[in-house]
């Protein structure tokens, strides 16, 4: 499973998250995902909502831009991003992509 991937509804990204962090933020990459550190359990979706919100703030798009695609209930998650292409997403959350 690739880090980015383009797709026909947007770019999708592998995210790996680790919640009840002290701070949130984007942790770098591993095992082939990025790493986020989120300050929300995972309760209830507070966990999901928060990365959704985060990922929107880093990448200066909407939130509705971000979806969550698969992995609810995972701390590996997928999520498409649309309307920002690979190369820019990369840019923004300050990764390499190959």
């Amino acid at each position: 499973m690739p880090l980015i991937e383009i797709t026909a509804d947007g770019v999708l990204l592998s995210v790996r998250v680790i919640p009840r962090a002290s701070k949130a933020g984007v942790a770098g990459v591993r095992d082939d995902a990025l790493l986020v550190r989120l300050s929300a359990p995972p309760v209830e979706g507070a966990a999901n909502a928060e990365l959704v919100e985060l990922l929107a703030k880093l990448l200066k798009i909407p939130r509705r831009q971000v979806s969550l695609v698969s992995g609810e209930r995972s701390r590996r998650k997928r999520l498409t991003v649309s309307g920002l292409d690979a190369k820019s997403i990369a840019s923004r959350l300050a990764i390499t992509i190959s």
